[in-house]
């Protein structure tokens, strides 16, 4: 067979995909060491946790709040990602400005951002303070810049208080 024709038979993909495959294989005995064991591995059986049996599951208790609510208060504490999201610095440099920034999604936002390297602006209503603080608090935990907006978006005179 010609090397025009080898080619035409083998993809780009396929030939990259061999390599990288065949490179692990030779590798991978190169940075075993004795000293390693299955404990030390984060991707071990016993260190790795069921999703499905990892948080709290309905039926929950009835609770109610005034509006807007604060999250502080739920019971039990919804996870924003606080712990559980780890970033990887692809929003490093960069600023964001979230509305919202306290509870829920936006809160969830702020946090996310803040782990990706973003400094992070967040917006909430004046009443929910202190789940404010608590995100301001995180995210310069992280080592982010942070700043708090109170106010209503939705207020006229709002935009011409800055």
């Amino acid at each position: 067979m010609n090397d025009r024709k080898l080619a035409e038979t083998i993809s780009r993909r396929g030939l990259v995909a061999g390599a990288v495959g065949a490179a692990a294989i030779a590798v991978g005995p190169a940075f075993a060491s004795e000293e390693t064991s299955p404990a030390d591995d984060p991707y071990s059986e016993s260190k790795m946790q069921n999703p499905i049996s990892k948080y709290p599951k309905p039926p929950f208790n009835k609770q109610t709040q005034p509006w807007p609510g604060l999250a502080r208060n739920m019971e039990p504490k919804p996870d924003h990602g606080e712990k559980s999201y780890v970033g990887s610095g692809r929003l490093a440099g960069r600023k964001a400005l979230i509305t919202g920034g306290d509870s829920g999604m936006g809160r969830a936002a702020a946090i996310a951002y803040a782990r990706e390297g973003a400094d992070v602006a967040i917006n909430y209503f004046p009443s929910e303070e202190p789940d404010a603080r608590e995100v301001v608090a995180f995210i310069k935990e992280v080592g982010r810049k942070a700043v708090a907006i109170p106010g209503d978006l939705r207020d006229e005179g709002f935009a011409e208080s800055w």
